[in-house]
């Protein structure tokens, strides 16, 4: 493990109604502690789980647009609005890594063409061609594989947003390999119960105003989804009316 502690940094100035402190989760944050080289942010949309991890990988000196120390490129309203107020602590620190922003990664692709054209067309990082020529899927798959390396520490927001069920499985066995061989640090939000069930991670709710340690059985992605597959008729009967 690199990252051992987040911790938020009030000011005097600085009012508790405007974002991103006008989250409850984020209003109530002191010190963070990261005790497991996996850690799970969860939490319903807008509870604050992206916006401490976008602090977190501008501090790391990631582009928080998504991509790492070298990736220069803007994308609209990229800007971490928390970072300014947050103080990591490491030991040791590193410098390699990655933060996946899946609702960029759009840009963050265009972006690697571009940088391919000006090395004349390379794309080694990155599975040996434009991310743009492959599927949503393999495009990700092709980053975890190609460009994620050893002694790192790597930022993901929702990885699942383009991985089927079966490539979140194999996502788990990337991240495990990169965890028991390579000595890395993984800290990811997720809303998918497949890559929560990651064995020994720490699991982090953003609910209920405020951080906290949760069991896996405990989050409702794993609840939820385990009702609907076990009572399927009766819970569509339930919200649809029928």
């Amino acid at each position: 493990m690199f990252l051992k502690k987040v911790t938020l940094l009030y000011e005097e100035d600085v009012s508790k109604e405007t974002y991103p402190f006008s989250i409850p989760a984020i209003q109530s944050m002191t010190e963070l502690d990261l005790t497991s080289k996996v850690t799970f942010f969860v939490g319903e949309n807008g509870s604050g789980k992206s916006t401490l991890l976008e602090g977190i990988a501008d501090l790391c000196g990631f582009n928080p647009a998504g991509g790492g120390r070298n990736n220069t490129y803007d994308v609209d309203a990229s800007e971490s609005a928390l970072s300014d107020y947050l103080r990591l602590s490491w030991m040791p620190k590193v410098t390699n890594g990655f933060f996946l922003r899946a609702e960029s990664f759009y840009q963050f692709a265009s972006h690697v063409d571009d940088m391919a054209q000006q090395r004349g067309g390379s794309y080694q990082a990155y599975g040996g061609k434009s991310l743009h020529h492959q599927s949503h899927g393999e495009s990700f798959l092709s980053l975890f594989l190609n460009r994620f390396q050893g002694r790192a520490i790597y930022l993901l927001d929702e990885p699942e947003a383009a991985l089927s069920p079966q490539r979140q499985l194999t996502f788990l066995r990337v991240m495990h390999d990169l965890v028991q061989e390579e000595d890395c640090q993984f800290i990811i939000a997720t809303h998918s119960p497949i890559i929560l069930g990651y064995p020994d991670a720490t699991i982090l709710s953003f609910d209920d105003g405020e951080i906290k340690e949760t069991r896996y059985e405990m989050t409702e992605h794993y609840q939820i989804t385990k009702y609907y597959l076990d009572h399927r008729e009766k819970f569509l009967k339930d919200i649809l009316g029928d």
